[in-house]
């Protein structure tokens, strides 16, 4: 099975019935090129809050707002809250470090989340059945299992969620990279590599007071209860299980696996995809270097950096047509190889002598428009991932970056976690979703949440 031919979800009309029935139908029929929904009135404009305000959260919140009316913002850090407040909502905004506040509130349609991804799973579930819809930054997912209990929730809810890889709704050169794909200009694809630089290293790092204003408490959330651990050092380098440097610790993300491969491995099977070839993983192998032991696949260090900091993996398919390899060395970027050709894509170029063929040979008119499912193509990157996102709310339909495409990604992802942790091959069934003869690998599947922040169901 292949996403090639992935079908669009209808649901029910949204909960406030923001935009009349024939407002939503004139946005379904954009042209490329046409005015966003960023053009509509003020009393027609949705109402949208920010919970999570460090840095990511402030980088894309911004374009949310040529689309939308950001209301609220929460955080658990008093200074990201007063800072965003400040730099987003000219001091404005309704400040909460509850976000379960904000889901109470019926005066507000959607979220966008971007706290560490320890905390995605917990607050999209409980925004979904709230009846918000949302933008919920990448990685969607800590562990396979989240994903399966997301998905769930959408179905049963109807909600609109968009996931934070806007490399999806790059035109100009991912999607002409899949549209070259498409039309055969590579011929029978055989091999993907995706490399996506290596983790981060850390000295040993120690412990620490909690910074004035941070709830760590709250931030640990469902995390394992821990200490909190910072170094400065003397050249201005900063080490921390806190801000920003979660991303190198399996306790609240998958290091660079879930980060950058939660953008290129995407780009990589949607490519495969494009080819008409299967892209369900089932099998991974390979090698990888921590900088702390692993007994069982569990770190047994606390005071140091412990996802992957080097691999080089292997991912094999179900039909057998095509692999991939996943690397942490080279520049950065997902190379196509085909029996006829090569392309190699990435956020700065799309290089390959089947592109420079486009010059005499042009793409179809509509090819790119395919790749994007025939929906809206309005500006590049995150403005038009924003009005990708709400083009479908307003339609129902289910974005170019919905949970359930994005997870099947994300399942590549998570497994070569796994394979990383225990240092063997994971065997993978696509169709009943678990680790095959392997218990605790499959175990490592789901995670428990601390007492105290289960999921609200």
């Amino acid at each position: 099975m292949n996403r090639k031919n992935e079908s669009f979800q209808a649901h029910a009309p949204s909960r406030r019935q923001f935009l009349k029935t024939a407002s939503a139908a004139s946005l379904a029929a954009w042209p490329i090129g046409s005015t966003t929904a960023k053009a509509a009135s003020k009393s027609e404009r949705l109402r949208f809050a920010l919970i999570g305000c460090g840095g990511n959260g402030t980088r894309t919140s911004p374009v949310g707002k040529e689309f939308a009316d950001l209301v609220a913002l929460c955080d658990v850090d008093e200074g990201h809250l007063q800072r965003g407040n400040e730099l987003l909502c000219d001091g404005k905004a309704d400040l909460y470090s509850d976000y379960q506040q904000i889901l109470q509130r019926d005066d507000i349609d959607m979220v966008q989340i971007s706290t560490p991804d320890h905390w995605h799973t917990k607050i999209l579930v409980e925004a979904m059945l709230a009846g918000k819809d949302a933008y919920c930054e990448k990685p969607l997912t800590l562990t396979i299992d989240e994903g399966k209990l997301i998905r769930k929730v959408q179905k049963e809810t109807g909600r609109v969620v968009q996931v934070g890889t806007q490399q999806r709704s790059s035109f100009d050169k991912f999607n002409k990279a899949l549209a070259i794909i498409a039309e055969g200009r590579l011929g029978t694809l055989k091999k993907v590599t995706v490399r996506i630089n290596a983790g981060s290293w850390s000295p040993e790092i120690p412990l620490a007071d909690v910074p004035s204003g941070l709830d760590w408490d709250r931030w640990l959330g469902p995390a394992p209860k821990a200490d909190y651990r910072y170094l400065k050092t003397p050249n201005d380098r900063w080490y921390t299980n806190g801000h920003t440097q979660f991303r190198w610790w399996y306790q609240y993300s998958g290091g660079k696996l879930t980060d950058w491969g939660a953008h290129h491995i995407d780009i990589g099977l949607l490519g495969i995809a494009a080819a008409g070839l299967n892209d369900q993983p089932v099998s991974i192998n390979g090698t990888a270097a921590h900088d702390v032991k692993f007994v069982d696949g569990i770190p047994q260090q606390d005071d140091r950096y412990n996802t992957a900091r080097e691999f080089d993996l292997t991912v094999r398919f179900a039909g057998g047509d095509v692999e991939m390899n996943i690397r942490h060395d080279g520049d950065r970027g997902i190379l196509f190889e085909g029996d006829q050709g090569r392309i190699f894509v990435n956020r700065g170029k799309l290089v390959g002598k089947p592109v420079e063929d486009l010059a005499h040979d042009p793409l179809p008119d509509d090819a790119i428009a395919k790749i994007y499912r025939g929906m809206p193509m309005e500006g590049n990157d995150r403005p038009a991932h924003w009005a990708n996102l709400i083009h479908c709310i307003n339609t129902r339909q289910l974005p170019i970056a919905n949970v359930h495409s994005h997870m099947r990604s994300l399942h590549v992802c998570h497994l070569a976690g796994i394979c990383c942790r225990l240092g063997r091959e994971i065997r993978w069934d696509p169709d009943a979703e678990r680790v095959i003869g392997d218990e605790l690998a499959d175990s490592m599947l789901a995670r428990p949440y601390r007492p105290g922040y289960e999921i609200q169901m």
